[in-house]
């Protein structure tokens, strides 16, 4: 065993990485965030051994005096002093360029396939270094995960237990759900996901939905190291598609729904469907909980590869045979829901979410069958939510509530069934809803028309402006909102109001100044977020803390002082 050296303290800030992907660092050294991201005390390993225990992802010679590692990473400037360097193939550089950098920050070894090791020797050539000793693999980036299990002693799935979540939407909610539910019932937890990581109490800045896999198994490891009970984590379909979770197996997967995004990276929704339902397959899971409210979660349910409990939270009208769990007795509970989840065998549940949105039914009931599905007693379960609150929880971003007269909501709906969600859940009675979104740039088009349309329905009156517009013209994307609000509108003889108003803090402004009290304003599409890339700019922009401003700047009140989400 080995002891690294004592971590930096330097505080790390949270900011957020343009459309979705959480939070990256500021005002720190990335060696600093690399150590925190580790377990404290590792156990180097012969890179030998380690290769002969990934089997023909090692390809099919190993050398037998390859260095001894204590640690693996993805990027250059993260190299730890002893670490294996993955130099993988990108979207515009490959990793072997940065080879010398990597050898300088003290790597043992370069992992890379053929292209990589050539310039890895270049690079280390050009610069003076010393030969690096390359290890060749066939496809480097299938091996990371499984080689990550190995160095951070993840491979034998011992505690924490492990909690994934994947789907369209509602990935966040759940997890921070069930992160709250867990430590109701006592337990000490991890959090991985959008907003932010968490190793007990200590919060580490997210820098994707899913981190790269040496990342989540090294933080498996600290998680481990701390003697953390479970963990939580949302695995997108981009981290499924690049290998982000390989080499790790939940204990128990969740499905909350499949709905059209993502499709500039899927093609099509039956290839986005096939990279979600890899989750389900023996080698990631041990067992599943499947919401089988549509059509995919149906299909999903009936061709996974694993034990499955189904739990329908909408009512059924595919003729289907009945859930095994099923969302029944649902009432108001504040701004929220109270309800029963009520078993094939007759089983009762009683729970509630404070927080608004049908949806957070179906959030809430997902992470207590997905908790009840790891082995917690039905009678035990239903003393914690007599006692505690957990899925009133408040999750930055999604349904956060930041005024209530008018009530005033930022979420992170961006697209077109997250969106329908949201608004249709928001509706006061006598009240209207106002509300302002836009569509990300560089991203699916297609839903950006759907979006407007959506939006045109469920709104008396519609905002139409800038959300992270990227590289793209944001008149164009605009325009395409504008094009299937206003042809709803116009087929669909509906009273909404159209309104294009930009930059995006204009258009907040704009909508409370029309706002009464009994009305609802919602701020859609960015949720967490607090930057705006603009041409490759990033600009400070916190929906928030707008809205708040906003809300005080015409004369109403507000729940939160600014600044407490950052």
């Amino acid at each position: 065993m080995c002891r690294r050296p004592p971590r930096s303290r330097t505080s790390i800030r949270s900011t957020t990485d343009p459309k979705g992907r959480g939070t990256v660092q500021s005002k720190t050294s990335r060696e600093s965030a690399a150590s925190l991201l580790r377990p404290l005390t590792v156990r180097p390993i012969g890179l030998s051994a380690a290769l002969g225990l990934i089997g023909d992802l090692a390809g099919p010679r190993i050398a037998p005096d390859l260095p001894r590692i204590t640690g693996i990473t993805l990027d250059s400037r993260a190299v730890l002093p002893g670490d294996l360097y993955a130099a993988l193939p990108g979207a515009a550089r490959h990793g072997g360029e940065f080879t010398d950098q990597a050898l300088r920050a003290g790597a043992a070894a370069i992992l890379t396939d053929a292209a990589g090791a050539v310039l890895a020797a270049q690079a280390a050539t050009a610069s003076g270094s010393e030969a690096p000793i390359i290890v060749v693999v066939p496809d480097p980036r299938r091996a990371v995960g499984p080689l990550s299990a190995v160095i951070f002693g993840t491979r034998d799935g011992a505690a924490p237990t492990l909690f994934g979540v994947t789907g369209t939407n509602g990935k966040t909610t759940t997890t921070y759900f069930l992160d709250a539910l867990l430590q109701a019932l006592g337990r000490t937890t991890g959090l991985i996901g959008t907003i932010e990581i968490r190793a007990g109490g200590e919060a580490i800045p997210s820098a994707l939905t899913t981190p790269e896999s040496p990342q989540v198994h090294s933080l498996l490891g600290l998680m481990r190291e701390r003697g953390l009970d479970a963990a939580s984590m949302e695995v997108s379909s981009h981290a499924l598609e690049f290998g982000r979770v390989d080499g790790v197996r939940f204990d128990v997967a969740g499905f909350t729904n499949l709905t059209q995004d993502h499709l500039d990276l899927h093609g099509t929704m039956e290839d986005y469907f096939a990279v979600k339902a890899d989750l389900f397959t023996s080698a990631r899971c041990r067992q599943a909980v499947v919401l089988v409210d549509d059509p995919w979660g149906r299909r999903l349910a009936a061709t996974a590869q694993v034990p499955v409990l189904t739990l329908r939270t909408s009512p059924g009208t595919d003729g289907g045979e009945p859930a095994d769990w099923t969302v029944t007795d649902v009432g108001t509970s504040g701004l929220g829901h109270s309800f029963v989840l009520a078993g094939r065998s007759g089983e009762r549940l009683s729970l509630r979410s404070g927080l608004p949105g049908t949806f957070n039914i179906s959030n809430a009931a997902l992470a207590a069958v997905m908790v009840l599905a790891s082995g917690v007693p039905l009678d035990h379960l239903q003393a914690t939510l007599d006692t505690h609150d957990p899925f009133t929880t408040e999750v930055p971003g999604r349904m956060q509530l930041v005024g209530e007269e008018p009530a005033a909501i930022v979420d992170f709906a961006h697209n077109p069934d997250a969106l329908e969600r949201t608004l249709a859940s928001v509706r006061r009675p006598g009240g209207r809803v106002i509300s302002v979104f836009g569509a990300t740039g560089q991203r699916d088009e297609s839903k950006r028309p759907v979006m407007g349309a959506v939006g045109a329905r469920l709104s008396d009156i519609l905002i139409v402006t800038d959300d992270d517009p990227h590289d793209e013209d944001d008149a164009v994307i605009r325009r395409a909102v504008l094009q299937g609000a206003e042809q709803a509108v116009r087929e669909e003889l509906l009273g909404c109001d159209i309104l294009e108003v930009f930059p995006r803090a204009a258009a907040i402004d704009r909508a409370v100044e029309l706002a009464t009290g009994a009305d609802t304003v919602i701020v859609a599409g960015r949720g967490h977020e607090v930057w705006q890339e603009v041409k490759g700019v990033n600009v400070s922009l916190d929906d928030r803390v707008e809205l708040r401003s906003a809300l005080t700047r015409h004369g109403f009140s507000v729940l939160s002082a600014p600044g407490i989400d950052s």
